[in-house]
């Protein structure tokens, strides 16, 4: 037998190489099953009941929280399957920023599906065919129960963000994080110009985390919020009427490009450089007086000191406020939210440069002080939230519960339709799918059954998770779906039945739901292709 072009004759004069059918098998359940764990370690932090995860990193850091998203980011993954369902909650995170939990749930219930067809003998390219035209025919579904939302009804957005924030930990300040939920959006939302929905940029909305207080303190400020104090000794605290500069510059000594030592061996040329020094500053000082500005942000400077305590000293002299050490990062935010641009030398540090903003105060707490901004009158669409609570664990949540409440209004601005929650989308979609796999031909008819199958796993886990039993509730919510009267039957965790979720106003965005069926369908339609894992030589 001639060996083929380009193979390798070794193998070709041994033939058993290609009779080993059981490895594919083998790979493809090790994967699912890997892929499964994954999915099984979070399914308890589903809905408004699921439990808390606490993370411990390895400096000891303790994170508290019930977002899949947060949890599978800091959980140590090795299994290469196990990852892509890490990579499809980071991607859900990205595409729509709520539903991560869910989105990995479905995965793991499709996965499982998937693992009973192949023991049945359907081959995977076959079942990855079925899932998809399943997920065409779930999309039409959830589609088709949507409810369009006017965006300029701040209730519909309302009732969104605060199904969203029910499942967190900080659910019981759902009443007070929605609302600023829904007015930063607001305030940020730029209309599509004859088209449907708004854009959302969510770098617009700056959530700053200070400890001190409760999550009740937590507030929305229109303008800048600066997250320290000034710099000041002597200066200023508060300026009505602010004339503000922003440079990135540094008013200090200037230092040499390399590392250098400088000996001075008498005091006259000890005296001469600390005399050029002072100079060298009061010359930067009197330019700023000279524009009129009385408010100062210095970019920090990485080469060295920004600000010299001579330099402070000065400002304090003419009445500046100064704010030093703002972020490279936050530069664009801080000129897009003044409407100022930065000042690269002392050359252009003139009068037209410079913004003017009704009041700049600096705001004493019991965490600490910071900057506050407002009346920028020339600036863009941005917003601060200031999130407050009693301990570092506390507040990181609180900003983690408020950035998912953001981009779940985000995700109706985009789309704007809402869905009512509680389970009631999939179990619509699970219904719809039996239906049809009764009249589906061939492999066909497994497959539809399977995926309809695999999406009753959110109302099941809701119901779980609620100390419900599960199979009751599913059996009364397949009933509800099935006869065709309640469109909007969903999980009531909090009376322990089944009900209309519009009539309780728990309400999802269509984005969401959708983006989660989409994922997890390729996600495990790309695991199921996998026959074989190679590890590459180093």
């Amino acid at each position: 037998m001639a060996p083929k072009a380009g193979g390798d004759s070794a193998n070709v004069n041994n033939p058993s190489v290609y009779k080993d059918k059981s490895k594919p098998n083998d790979i493809r359940l090790s994967n699912i099953n890997a892929a499964k764990a994954v999915s099984d370690a979070i399914r308890t932090s589903l809905g408004p009941r699921g439990m808390d995860k606490m993370i411990q990193a390895a400096n000891g850091e303790v994170t508290i929280t019930n977002d899949g998203a947060t949890i599978l980011k800091q959980i140590n993954v090795i299994h290469p399957a196990a990852k892509m369902l890490v990579e499809l909650s980071r991607a859900q995170d990205i595409e729509a920023g709520d539903g991560t939990t869910s989105v990995v749930v479905i995965a793991g219930a499709l996965l499982d599906a998937a693992e009973k067809l192949l023991q049945k003998g359907i081959h995977p390219t076959v079942i990855s065919d079925g899932f998809q035209k399943a997920l065409q025919m779930a999309l039409q579904v959830v589609e088709n129960m949507s409810t369009p939302v006017d965006l300029s009804n701040e209730d519909a957005l309302l009732k969104a963000a605060a199904t969203s924030l029910n499942s967190k930990v900080v659910s019981q300040h759902s009443t007070i994080l929605a609302p600023i939920a829904v007015q930063a959006i607001c305030a940020v939302m730029e209309p599509i110009p004859g088209g449907v929905g708004a854009r959302v940029d969510l770098r617009d909305v700056k959530v700053i985390e200070r400890i001190g207080g409760t999550v009740e303190d937590t507030k929305l400020v229109q303008g800048l919020v600066i997250a320290h104090r000034a710099a000041n000794v002597n200066g200023p605290h508060r300026i009505e009427k602010a004339k503000v500069g922003l440079i990135q510059f540094c008013i200090s000594p200037p230092k040499t490009d390399m590392d250098h030592n400088v000996i001075v061996s008498d005091y006259a040329a000890m005296d001469r450089v600390l005399k050029e020094e002072r100079q060298y500053i009061l010359n930067i000082v009197k330019q700023i007086k000279k524009a009129g500005c009385n408010v100062l942000l210095v970019q920090k400077s990485i080469l060295r000191d920004a600000l010299s305590d001579l330099a402070i000293h000065f400002l304090d002299k003419i009445k500046t406020m100064v704010i030093k050490d703002i972020e490279r990062e936050d530069i664009e935010f801080v000129c897009k939210t003044l409407g100022c641009r930065p000042i690269a030398s002392l050359d252009h540090f003139t009068p037209e440069n410079l913004v003017n903003v009704d009041l700049v105060e600096e705001v004493n707490e019991s965490g600490g002080k910071y900057i506050k901004m407002t009346g920028c009158s020339q600036g863009g669409r941005t917003v601060c939230v200031v999130t407050r609570g009693s301990s570092g664990a506390v507040v990181a949540e609180a900003a983690r519960s408020l950035h998912d409440a953001l981009c779940v209004v985000r995700c109706v601005a985009r789309r704007p339709a809402l869905l009512p929650g509680g389970g009631a989308p999939e179990a619509a979609a699970a219904a719809a799918l039996s239906h049809a796999a009764l009249v589906a031909p061939g492999a066909d008819h497994y497959c539809l059954r399977a995926y309809a199958d695999a999406l009753e796993v959110i109302p099941s886990t809701l119901a779980e998770n609620a100390g419900l039993n599960p199979i009751e509730t599913v059996t009364e919510l397949r009933a509800a779906h099935a006869s065709g009267s309640a469109g909007g039957a969903g999980v009531n965790v909090r009376r322990g039945r089944v009900t209309d979720m519009r009539h309780e106003h728990v309400l999802q965005p269509l984005h969401v739901t959708a983006s989660a069926f989409a994922l997890a369908t390729e996600t495990v339609r790309s695991i199921l292709k996998i026959d074989d894992i190679v590890n590459t030589m180093n």
